[in-house]
């Protein structure tokens, strides 16, 4: 099995070697059968082809049982017809990668907040207001004179009901409880059409318990008691920001795992951006993709019925939380002193 690797743009390249490290750990000792196709995507391409996302990357992707994709600098890439292509939003409207799903937990024993956090929030990532990513053709942001611009969000009952699945699923094997999160006061018909594929998946899934919650509150209600929180599904935007709060509610967002997936595909991603003031200076926490990675692997379980990719992914978190409780083995924004590569073989060494 040979995985699509994508390192990305700023501390993108560092933190994928890392990541490589321990999973070249992992297929040694856990006969995975594994290996790399390495590609390069983001401002490099863009300098020497003239895109950030080259065709054949694409076709890479399409045929990939599994990504692992770095951050990457999109901000300061150029307008689409230009070549800046953003390659996570492309991969997941090209690849169906419909699901985000961003646990959020307390790894270092309680949140920011001095509670503990332990919640998964899904995110359908292909619709929402994302210009780059909700229309078949074009974008869905124009303006039809200089000092007008107008966005169209995009919400399909399909994609709905997809996203709702999943997040039940998940509950059914945790907490059996989800949220639905919306703004359906205001987005009468587009939250209002969410709502109401989410309680007819609902209907499948007596055993869990559904919650629903105004996006406003529930961004308050992530601080002042998360443990009240289970599966958390929503929108694109809502899910984008949220997600973001509660990985910082629960200790960092270098803390936090992400895949995108679909039901033929899996993406690993870090949840952070590309960083690039320290580029290049061996100061990168590693561990979100490295959480991600091991997302992936388990994704490759149940798609492929590979029970070693379970216990690999198992294997993998367990020696990231053991790492992560001694102030001696974490990164230096955990006030430890490892670097990039040494976490990364720290890791790697305590697999077996």
């Amino acid at each position: 099995m040979k995985l699509l690797v994508l390192p990305g743009d700023g501390i993108g390249p560092e933190i994928t070697d890392a990541t490589l490290g321990v999973l070249d750990r992992a297929n040694a000792l856990y006969k995975l059968g594994l290996e790399w196709q390495l590609e390069q995507i983001g401002l490099g391409p863009l300098k020497s082809e003239g895109t950030t996302l080259p065709e054949r990357v694409m076709e890479a992707a399409r045929t990939a049982p599994g990504i692992i994709l770095g951050p990457v600098s999109h901000l300061d890439y150029p307008p689409r017809e230009q070549g800046g292509i953003n390659p996570s939003g492309e991969l997941r409207v090209k690849l169906d990668l419909f699901a985000n799903i961003r646990p959020a937990k307390s790894r270092l024993g309680v949140g920011l907040t001095g509670k503990p956090v332990d919640l998964v929030i899904f995110r359908e990532c292909t619709e929402g207001f994302y210009a780059d990513r909700n229309m078949f053709f074009g974008r869905g942001e124009f303006m039809p004179t200089p000092d007008l611009a107008l966005a169209v969000r995009k919400v399909s009952a399909r994609q709905c009901e997809r996203i709702s699945r999943v997040a039940f699923e998940w509950a059914r094997k945790r907490r059996k409880k989800v949220t639905a999160v919306h703004k359906a006061n205001v987005l009468h018909l587009s939250d209002g059409l969410f709502l109401r594929e989410v309680r007819k998946v609902a209907k499948d899934y007596p055993d869990v318990e559904l919650d629903e919650k105004i996006v406003d509150a529930m961004a308050a209600l992530l601080v002042r008691n998360p443990t009240q929180f289970d599966c958390i599904v929503t929108g694109n935007m809502f899910g984008d920001i949220l997600s973001d709060e509660a990985s910082e509610i629960s200790g960092s967002l270098g803390l936090a795992g992400s895949t995108m997936a679909g039901d033929d595909a899996c993406c690993a991603q870090a949840q952070h951006g590309s960083a690039p003031d320290i580029q290049g200076q061996d100061k990168a926490n590693p561990t979100s993709l490295l959480l991600s990675a091991a997302m992936l692997f388990a994704w490759l379980a149940a798609r492929h019925q590979r029970a070693e990719f379970e216990l690999a992914a198992q294997r993998i978190e367990a020696a990231i939380d053991a790492a992560l409780q001694k102030p001696e083995t974490r990164t230096p924004d955990l006030g430890g002193k490892l670097g990039t590569r040494a976490f990364g073989r720290h890791v790697a060494g305590t697999l077996g």
